[in-house]
């Protein structure tokens, strides 16, 4: 009977496919990050681990959803009720003038109130989860990325670990008033943040590739085989015959080292007469 990790692991990488950019995926991209393809393939030729979820890094900015303030809770950035990304990309090559293809009024003077739906700026680092074999492995990993500066990763439930880093930038830029993106920043302001993120996107990219190094010189630890009974009376017979045969050829020798001490004085004998 397989492994339930080993069967779930399976059916992850039958998922992914040949992990290459063009395959789809259940994310809002639709697609493996082809950044992060290298570290997927990585870990998932370790036994002990296969990923579950990956993100390289990216920009956003995201409209709002619908707000429905009759309810209790009203959730902040809610991505439901026709919330929706004005533009988003993984690439920092992507990102310089990004402001230029959005049609944004900007106005010097604006109101909001508890019905707005806001306009958020994103900058969200790299994200692996990752599922473990057991606790042990999960451990190992969790330190290794702890230790290339992954401070906000841990273990949550079924030995999955989440590898993060707290380098992100979120701040809001504008609203939406009836049917226009209206920016209550200045384009140099939002030149700003963008120059913020590329520089983030540099280090986000140093770090992963810090974590890839570190996960490749990852062995796993060899576990002590446990013997069984059969084995170690199969392994006392033979220790036995190897003292016997050690005995045997100490006789021999020194049956031969005195049959030639005997010859040498018959020798020896034999001339003086």
């Amino acid at each position: 009977m397989q492994d339930p990790f080993d069967q779930k692991k399976q059916a992850i990488l039958h998922e992914i496919g040949a992990t290459n950019g063009g395959i789809p995926d259940s994310s809002p991209k639709g697609s493996i990050d082809e950044i992060c393809i290298p570290i997927i393939n990585l870990i998932n030729s370790n036994q002990d681990m296969v990923t579950t979820s990956t993100c390289s890094g990216r920009v956003s900015v995201f409209l709002e959803g619908v707000k429905d303030i009759g309810k209790e809770e009203v959730k902040i950035g809610s991505k439901g009720n026709q919330g929706h990304w004005i533009f988003v990309t993984h690439h920092p090559e992507e990102l310089p003038g990004w402001y230029d293809n959005v049609d944004f009024k900007f106005h010097q003077h604006w109101e909001t109130n508890s019905n707005t739906r806001h306009i958020l700026y994103k900058f969200e680092p790299l994200i692996l989860h990752v599922k473990c074999r057991n606790l042990a492995a999960a451990n190992a990993l969790y330190t290794t990325a702890m230790n290339c500066g992954f401070r906000e990763s841990g273990i949550g439930s079924n030995n999955i670990v989440a590898i993060r880093i707290s380098i992100k930038l979120d701040v809001p830029i504008g609203y939406l008033e009836g049917e226009d993106y209206v920016s209550y920043v200045s384009k140099e302001y939002l030149g700003m943040i963008t120059q913020l993120s590329l520089d983030r996107f540099r280090e986000n990219f140093k770090k992963l590739d810090v974590l890839h190094k570190a996960i490749e010189a990852m062995r796993p630890k060899h576990q002590e085989k446990v013997e069984t009974k059969e084995e170690r009376r199969q392994r006392k017979i033979a220790e036995g015959m190897a003292r016997r045969d050690g005995v045997l050829k100490q006789k021999e020798e020194k049956r031969r080292e005195k049959e030639l001490k005997e010859r040498e004085k018959e020798s020896q004998l034999n001339t003086q007469q």
